[in-house]
């Protein structure tokens, strides 16, 4: 692949719907920088897969979004092997229940460094790079950004303020970037300490319309969909969700 073709930069890019993303936008010619912070081997094996399919069009940056070094790091490691930047995908993410009355500064730290100010200080490293490029910025909102979800404040704190950045950015950066967000329904379920019972899940899929959970080509789908086939939308948070969002 010439050194011309786009590049992106997903984060959390290692499983379940970065790694889609990434294989999605692969598919359709792009280079990419596949963030992970502690899943290597995944990451790793992704990696291998994309370039044995197009030699030298992946590349895997490790980083811990939490802290500020590490995220200006990753920002000039995405841009050194192509010496580009076309697209950012805020994608990864901390999701776990902290409810007020117990939660610590940890739990603060951790969400709110991961989910929101992470995205901030990212986009703004890798800002003179998009800019030169016409470049598109894609971050992973949530539909609970607007309809909270129980014992998760600070998780739904997050999202609300990446929804806001998304908006805020889109009227910034204009004309130069685009900045527009996707917001999940169910896709896939939560795991480990964030995991929800069959009951749980079956509570969500009765409020949804399509009365089943989605598959992650759909958000890779309208991820892509808004990087490289949406020139005229910005500043938009498309909900594919099979319609929840009308139920909450």
């Amino acid at each position: 692949m010439p050194a011309t073709a786009p590049v992106a930069l997903i984060t959390g890019a290692a499983h379940r719907l970065g790694a889609q993303t990434a294989k999605t936008l692969h598919q359709r010619g792009w280079n990419l920088v596949v963030h992970y912070r502690s899943r290597e081997q995944q990451a790793r094996e992704l990696v291998e897969d994309l370039n044995r399919e197009r030699p030298d069009s992946a590349y895997a940056v490790q980083a811990d979004l939490g802290l500020t070094g590490d995220v200006n790091r990753l920002a000039s490691e995405a841009i050194t092997p192509w010496d580009r930047l076309d697209a950012l995908v805020n994608n990864a993410s901390a999701f776990y229940p902290n409810p007020t009355e117990v939660a610590t500064e940890d739990d603060w730290n951790t969400v709110l460094h991961t989910n929101l100010r992470a995205p901030f200080f990212l986009l703004q490293a890798c800002l003179p790079a998009l800019r030169e490029n016409g470049g598109s910025v894609v971050n992973m909102i949530d539909i609970y950004s607007e309809r909270p979800l129980a014992d998760h404040p600070l998780y739904c704190a997050s999202k609300a303020g990446l929804a806001a950045l998304t908006r805020s950015w889109a009227k910034d950066l204009a004309p130069d970037v685009r900045v527009n967000g996707v917001s999940p329904g169910a896709i896939l379920w939560p795991e480990g300490g964030a995991a929800m019972d069959e009951k749980h899940q079956q509570a969500i899929l009765e409020k949804t319309p399509l009365a089943r959970t989605g598959n992650p080509d759909d958000i890779a789908g309208t991820i892509a969909f808004l990087i490289c086939d949406a020139p005229f939308i910005t500043g938009q948070i498309l909900a594919v969700d099979g319609g929840r969002s009308l139920n909450m």
